[in-house]
């Protein structure tokens, strides 16, 4: 039942990534600026080919097969070998693959990723709704691993 409530968290992250993206495509001129909260963020519509910095750019094909192994490992590791990860980390993993589902809806629609915030107050690439999902649900989850799941780094062979 769980992996239904996860399925539609990452249905709805998908719809609100993908939205926002359709808003910026409509709505802003490729390499366009918008102002949001000054000293803060703004809008700046980029196609990105690659990922952060644009590293990896053109390499389309790498993403999808790094994008087909995650949802492999994520449905072997639910349904035939269960991790001791937490509720909480579940839903991190939930988000991470909703980002990157996201964001892998655009590179095999579009041919690139559809980025559009940009941070005033330091050097960041321009990034998009999938990739906050995406980084939000890693630091968490590693944050959770690290510090709360000492049932994760057990090692089987002593017990």
């Amino acid at each position: 039942m769980a992996f239904v409530f996860y399925c539609i968290f990452v249905a709805v992250a998908v719809v609100a990534d993908q939205i926002t993206k359709y808003l910026t495509v409509a709505n802003i001129p490729l390499h366009g600026d918008v102002p949001a909260i000054d000293g803060l963020f703004h809008f700046t519509y980029v196609q990105n080919t690659g990922a952060a910095w644009s590293m990896m750019s053109g390499m389309r094909w790498l993403f999808v097969a790094l994008f087909v192994v995650l949802t492999a490992l994520v449905l072997f590791e639910y349904f035939k070998k269960p991790m001791p990860f937490s509720k909480f980390e579940r839903w991190c993993i939930a988000a991470i693959y909703a980002g990157g589902l996201g964001n892998i809806i655009d590179r095999i629609c579009l041919g690139y990723v559809v980025d559009m915030i940009e941070v005033d107050f330091m050097s960041f690439p321009v990034f998009n709704v999938a990739d906050c999902f995406i980084t939000c649900g890693t630091i968490a989850l590693l944050v959770s691993l690290f510090f709360f799941n000492k049932q994760f780094w057990k090692d089987e062979k002593k017990q």
